[in-house]
């Protein structure tokens, strides 16, 4: 009997396939895969003593750091957020919201924008200072279910600075704090 290319090509795939599929079941039949898991040990704290030995967190106030930013910083911090907003007066929103004007806006001002229920609940509230140096620091834990993915700018610095420059894309600035 004589067997052509294509015959011999395609028995020879078919059995290729099946000593692998034969050789994963053979090989997960003989080898059971348990996840590692690791013993963590807890020790209980004291908390009589630890709480009195611990630092308090110190409470930043945002305000003069404000006043003392230079907003050319902030603008170059701003350059994390140029993938999902514009500042352009007039400008089109991108991802996020066009944030022209932004310092002392309401939270979900611009008409047409779909914001996310977290924001646009916060509809009544201004963009106050103090408001967007909450929502820079943590966006989820400002606005929980907010759909901005940034994690949030942690130095309170950068905040500063990044607020002080937003301050600057108006018509008329807010005053400074």
């Amino acid at each position: 009997m004589h067997f052509s290319f294509l015959e011999k090509f395609g028995l020879s795939l078919l059995i290729v396939a099946w000593v692998i599929f034969g050789a994963n079941f053979l090989g997960n039949t003989l080898v059971s895969v348990t996840p590692h898991t690791a013993a963590v040990e807890v020790a209980a704290l004291d908390t009589a003593t630890d709480a009195q030995e611990a630092a308090p967190v110190e409470e930043i106030d945002i305000l003069p750091m404000i006043a003392a930013a230079d907003p050319t910083d902030g603008q170059k911090v701003f350059g994390k957020c140029k993938a999902c907003h514009t500042v352009d007066k007039g400008g089109a929103n991108g991802v996020g919201p066009n944030l022209w004007a932004i310092v002392g806006a309401p939270h979900a001002h611009i008409d047409g924008f779909n914001y996310s229920s977290a924001i646009a609940d916060l509809k009544d509230k201004p963009w106050s200072y103090e408001e967007l140096d909450a929502f820079l620091e943590a966006p989820k834990k400002y606005a929980p279910g907010t759909k901005m993915t940034f994690a949030g700018l942690r130095k309170p610095e950068d905040r500063a600075a990044v607020i002080a420059y937003l301050r600057t894309l108006d018509d008329n600035p807010k005053p400074l704090p």
